[in-house]
């Protein structure tokens, strides 16, 4: 089967699993187009003109099945290159438009919301990372639909419901063995592995180790994750405060230092106020650690119950009381020689999802045998 697989923002979720599609059915033919992750509003709105004219001669191909993710124009390009439209199409959702944190925004964009759902509506098949994603999009996308004047046609939730469905994003074989037995001597080693960005609540960290000193708890602290020009001012008040708690600070560019530090942390944690899938939490989780999520977003329906502490996320203080007691909890374990081991995830590992994903892409190349289309 010849395959195109377009990623318009080729961020490194995306890349993490578009490769490891590849990877996992090197039967078929694979055409790989992606777009840098930077410039979103350009980028989600003209990756249909780069495209379109600049790759004109390539899409023209023949393809049996197009690929795309979520943030690529797809509409446009098919009205670009009219081609694509007999091609069957899936769409891939790592994130929607409509979930996310409006953090010093007035009120949401709603032309990025308005090229997904067009998007949605133009391709065959969508498949989403988590149930909260899909939830998420369909309940944004009706809530939209309402805002608008008139002239909007009865059924069109329904529709993109019927030819959705889940496939999170799998986990591809990490270097090193997890370690089931790790170092239990000395202080709890705590790691946050996240982009260093508003959404992701660094400040309810902040408010969270606080506590934790406070009630003389003693812990070791890993901050690592991708770092921009502008970080919230929580990451500053962290590093002058916890400076002697602190042993990982920044991004770490070498992938085997970062799977040996996944190995050597006891706890990966998170705050985050968005997170569709958490696929940084999961590949610490794989590694051995023991996850510590908030009870909401797509943790809830991946993880154990056990790793969820309360969920306040209108409510910073209590939730960063909620999350200090259940770590507080976590380090007496942890003293006591106790500490739970992590989770079985391996149902989300590329070994076990690789039927379901080439059951899926057969499906939609080939409609008429299946009776999807």
């Amino acid at each position: 089967m010849r395959i195109l697989l377009l990623s318009a923002y080729d961020a490194h979720s995306h890349r993490y699993w578009w490769q490891g599609l590849k990877a996992a059915m090197p039967e078929h033919d694979w055409t790989v187009l992606t777009l840098p992750a930077r410039h979103f509003a350009w980028r989600i709105r003209g990756n249909s003109l780069s495209w379109g004219l600049g790759e004109h001669q390539l899409l023209n191909q023949s393809y049996d099945l197009l690929i795309a993710t979520s943030m690529t124009d797809l509409s446009s390009l098919r009205g670009l290159v009219p081609h694509l439209a007999g091609i069957p199409s899936l769409l891939y959702f790592h994130e929607n438009q409509f979930a996310y944190p409006l953090g010093n925004q007035a009120r949401p964009q709603v032309e990025p919301q308005i090229v997904s759902l067009y998007a949605a509506l133009a391709a065959d098949y969508l498949c989403f990372n988590s149930a909260y994603n899909r939830n998420t999009f369909l309940s944004g996308a009706a809530l939209l639909l309402d805002r608008l004047p008139d002239h909007i046609p009865d059924g069109i939730g329904e529709s993109l419901q019927q030819k959705s469905s889940v496939l999170a994003v799998p986990l591809q074989a990490a270097a090193g063995a997890a370690s089931a037995n790790k170092n239990r001597h000395g202080p709890i080693q705590i790691l946050w592995n996240h982009r260093w960005e508003y959404d992701k609540a660094p400040e309810r960290l902040l408010l969270a180790l606080r506590k934790l000193t406070d009630n003389h708890i003693d812990f070791r602290l890993h901050i690592t994750g991708q770092q921009f020009r502008n970080q919230p001012d929580a990451f500053a008040s962290i590093k002058d405060a916890f400076h002697q708690h602190i042993d990982t600070w920044g991004y770490i560019e070498d992938a085997d230092s970062y799977q040996a530090l996944l190995r050597r942390c006891d706890v990966v944690l998170s705050t985050a106020l968005h997170d569709f899938q958490g696929l940084a939490i999961l590949q610490a989780v794989q590694a051995g650690c023991l996850p510590v999520v908030p009870a909401r977003l797509a943790y809830p329906e991946l993880l154990p119950a056990t790793c969820c502490y309360d969920s306040h996320s209108q409510s910073p203080e209590q939730e960063s009381e909620a999350l200090a007691g259940h770590l507080a909890q976590l380090a007496q374990l942890h003293a006591s020689g106790s500490l739970p081991a992590a989770p079985d995830i391996s149902a989300l590992s590329w070994a076990n999802m690789a039927s379901d994903y080439r059951d899926l892409l057969h499906s939609i190349a080939q409609p008429k045998a299946t009776g999807l289309g």
